[in-house]
């Protein structure tokens, strides 16, 4: 199968390594990616189209959300190409939390109770009726880092304003108690497939502290998680989204992502994302034993209540997020990624490039060739038989890789291993 993906993370080479033994080509993908890559801008729909047709691909892969809510997928579609994502319409699950919402409120599905605002005179109003813990979120795409959640009502106000006067409205919310999950689900219509539950990392640094990130880090599945946790998301969650969408006259195909909070009465959602989600898919990924060419093609073309029950590789999983210094405000570039191991940044199935660039002074030895390009730099990804086993694996590899100024959370999945997190 020919199989073009669009992005250039760590998400994106994660998926890229997973349909390795298919031609895969990357638009505009990143230079650790093992695939030939294309110069595309991800939401020009045209070129993406025009692309796709050019090197005649059986399949398309969406990653990031921006061509998503462009409409990049109704694009491809229209041209008669297979597509792994939503349509537009479908993914402003995604793309507004308010659609979000009323989607849930209609599916009569567990969320926090929230209020849009647009007048930043209103926000410490408003901000009256919620906290003491306060939730402040960008009503649009915010590459995960448009939430605050405090209990000072001077950062909620601030964020708050901030997000109005770069010209989104604010979603103002109750807080959710209880440990987060993240399930993806592949959704047709209807059908629902959920993947491994994981938990990822939000805030920079170790204990939960520092600002809100994209991800430092992540683990998959939950050794917490009431052995019926996956199926109460699915059944009281994904399915209700699902079945209403349907009704809306707009089905979801592709990848739904609930971030969930697991309180007293169960599952309520956080957030949905209408992709793979960074950097939980690094580590669900890593331990997925069904092909996922098959099980991506199949959503893309309405087949996947035909799809066998996926298969999964017996252990753990964990990824470590390396930052750049000054993530998340202003991440510093530029500098070279080194390490005493000269193939280990060219193995995908320990490293995972994501914010990447070749360097001006590219040798043939692998640790002199790349340079930081982003915040998250590379994901690191360890397994093991035990959870403890697949966090220190990858301890061990990215305590090999140098990257002046770089840092890295040493407690992921920490809580877990110790036995701290219950429902």
């Amino acid at each position: 199968m020919r199989i073009l993906v669009i992005g250039s993370g760590g998400r994106e080479h994660a998926l890229v390594h997973a349909l390795s033994g298919h031609e895969v080509h990357v638009a505009p993908g990143n230079p650790g990616m093992q695939a030939e890559r294309h110069e595309v801008l991800v939401d020009d729909r045209s070129a993406v189209v025009t692309l796709a047709r050019d090197i005649d691909a059986d399949l398309v892969v969406i990653g990031p959300e921006q061509p998503l809510v462009a409409g990049v997928a109704d694009a491809l579609r229209e041209a008669g190409i297979p597509v792994f994502g939503p349509s537009q319409e479908a993914a402003r699950l995604e793309g507004s939390k308010v659609f979000a919402k009323e989607v849930m409120a209609t599916a009569g599905v567990r969320t926090a109770r929230s209020k849009r605002v647009t007048d930043p005179d209103q926000v410490k109003v408003e901000l009256k009726n919620f906290g003491p813990n306060f939730v402040v979120k960008d009503d649009g795409l915010a590459g995960g880092k448009g939430v605050v959640v405090t209990d000072d009502v001077r950062e909620a106000v601030a964020h708050a304003k901030a997000v109005i006067a770069d010209g989104n409205p604010v979603l103002l919310e109750t807080f959710l108690s209880g440990p987060e999950v993240s399930l993806f689900c592949l959704v047709d219509g209807e059908t629902v497939v959920p993947l491994l539950p994981a938990q990822d990392n939000k805030r920079a640094y170790d204990n939960d502290e520092g600002p809100n990130t994209g991800g430092m880090g992540a683990y998959a599945p939950l050794p917490w998680l009431p052995e019926d946790g996956v199926q109460r998301i699915v059944t009281e969650v994904v399915e209700p989204v699902a079945r209403e969408m349907v009704r809306r006259g707009t089905p979801y195909s592709g990848l739904l992502y609930a971030g969930l909070a697991w309180g007293a009465d169960g599952p309520s959602v956080v957030e949905f994302n209408a992709r793979f989600g960074d950097p939980e898919t690094q580590a669900v990924l890593a331990l997925l034993d069904t092909p996922l060419a098959d099980v991506l093609y199949a959503t893309a073309t309405g087949t996947l209540a035909d799809l066998p029950p996926l298969k999964w590789k017996d252990g753990y999983a964990a990824t470590v997020v390396l930052a750049a210094e000054g993530y998340p405000e202003s991440p510093r570039k530029g500098d070279p990624i080194t390490t005493s191991d000269p193939t280990l940044l060219d193995d995908p199935s320990r490293v995972l490039h994501a914010g990447v660039a070749a360097s001006a002074t590219s040798t043939d030895d692998a640790a002199a060739r790349y340079v930081s390009a982003g915040g998250r730099v590379l994901n690191v990804v360890g397994t093991g038989a035990t959870l403890a086993d697949a966090t220190a694996d990858a301890y061990r590899t990215i305590e090999q890789i140098e990257l002046p100024g770089s840092f890295y959370r040493k407690d992921i999945a920490r809580k877990a291993v110790d036995g701290e997190i219950s429902v």
